[in-house]
């Protein structure tokens, strides 16, 4: 329990950063001003600033987000609120504090007139005490703002926010997330085909043999080349594996050639075992070949990496041939689930299942849907198209639809797994 636990936070956590770190690093490319990158939702927990930005760590582990300047709801600030503000020698404000739990020291409590922090950034009010006063502070680009939940962010003028950079640049920005989830899989993949020696080659050999099993009594040998199998000619693994399963219980003569030695015919007669199905089908006790060269290794991750996606996108496709069905998704109680089985396979199990889930992500949130970095790359093709953007209002509306069907879908989905694996 505690291990499966650890590996799905460490997972989920690790998809989580290569995905938002890509919205990061291009925001920043961008000029745009990331305020905060959070690990996780709800509360925080822990909260580190660097370089402008303030690294959170929130606590629920299912997710997280990167807060670009313009992106998203800005904490307001309304006439008559009253807040705290730190001056610097020359009475410019370098904090603004809205948290009521947290005190600063020399901290000079204001109630608030006016205020603008995006173009002219001053703050205008009455001073605690003096109702009949009205000052007015400027305020520096680089001022903090400390949140109602006592997150502190840095103010955003408008030059810094997400809609002051370049079209090109904000598809970039938007497009870095699941791109970083693809390239996560397959550094992923290739660590993995290192770890374990090698990878399964689609070669005509025969790999390791099984003691006691048909290959072995039969006298074949690992690395043993199937040139045919009865005179049917073999050029790869699939194609062997194909002919051996259909074959329980039948004689099938196989042409082979070992290294430096002329062909030798040799009958092999396949046990029949049950499969998957129930059906019976034929095994000879021979594993896959295994390639275990560097070139080998090194490619696998993006040859698996396709696979994956390939597999992924007819599986999404089967939505328009076959319809929609709540269970061809799986939400966070079907990846717990998941992660269960997959922890008692070891390490390389729980790479494999990361790499897998890293593209899953990746390829979901390309889905033009709104809310989703596709739905937004939409928008921002729309942009392209109009040469101009949606109105705010618009946006505004279409995100929130988006955000809608993206709930009533989790809550489908998770309902779907909790009675999938915990009441069947």
């Amino acid at each position: 329990m505690v291990t499966t636990i650890i590996t799905f936070i460490f997972v989920f956590s690790v998809l989580v950063i290569f995905h938002e770190f890509g919205h990061y690093y291009f925001a920043k490319k961008a000029g745009i001003l990331v305020r905060e990158f959070a690990i996780g939702f709800g509360p925080k927990i822990f909260s580190y600033r660097k370089n402008e930005t303030t690294f959170t760590i929130r606590i629920l582990p299912i997710g997280g987000y990167v807060r670009m300047a313009g992106y998203e709801e800005e904490t307001e600030i309304k006439p008559g609120m009253s807040v705290g503000i730190l001056l610097d020698e020359k009475d410019e404000v370098t904090t603004i504090n809205t948290f009521k739990k947290k005190q600063l020291l020399e901290v000079v409590p204001i109630q608030v007139s006016a205020i603008d922090l995006e173009n002219d950034l001053y703050i205008e009010g009455y001073l605690s005490g003096n109702e009949n006063q009205l000052v007015r502070y400027p305020v520096k680009r680089n001022a903090l703002l400390i949140e109602e939940d006592g997150t502190e962010v840095q103010i955003a003028p408008l030059d810094v926010q997400f809609q002051a950079a370049s079209l090109p640049q904000r598809m970039m920005t938007n497009f870095a997330g699941p791109m970083n989830n693809i390239i996560l899989a397959i550094i992923t993949f290739t660590l993995m085909a290192f770890l374990q020696g090698g990878v399964v080659s689609d070669e005509n050999k025969l790999g390791s043999i099984v003691d006691n099993k048909p290959a072995y009594e039969a006298g074949l040998s690992e690395g043993d080349q199937v040139v045919a199998i009865n005179d049917q000619p073999m050029d790869s693994w699939k194609e062997i594996v194909k002919v051996i399963q259909k074959s329980p219980d039948q004689s099938l003569m196989f042409t082979v050639k070992s290294t430096g030695n002329s062909e030798k015919k040799i009958v092999v007669i396949p046990e029949a075992v049950k499969g998957n199905d129930g059906s019976k089908i034929g095994m000879i006790g021979v594993q896959a070949p295994i390639e275990t060269s560097f070139m080998a290794k090194l490619l696998f991750g993006f040859t698996y990496t396709w696979m994956v996606i390939v597999q992924i996108l007819t599986a999404l496709g089967s939505i328009f041939t076959k319809g929609f069905s709540v269970d061809m998704f799986g939400g966070p109680v079907a990846i717990y689930a998941t992660t269960e089985a997959v922890v008692k396979t070891g390490y390389i199990g729980v790479l494999n299942w990361m790499g897998i889930l890293s593209i899953n992500l990746g390829i979901i949130n390309l889905l033009p849907v709104p809310a989703l970095d596709g739905g937004k790359l939409l928008l921002n093709s729309i942009e392209g198209i109009r040469g101009k953007p949606l109105s705010q209002e618009k946006e505004g509306i279409i995100t929130l639809i988006g955000v809608g069907l993206l709930l009533i879908l989790m809550v489908l989905v998770t309902w779907n797994d909790i009675q999938t694996y915990f009441l069947k």
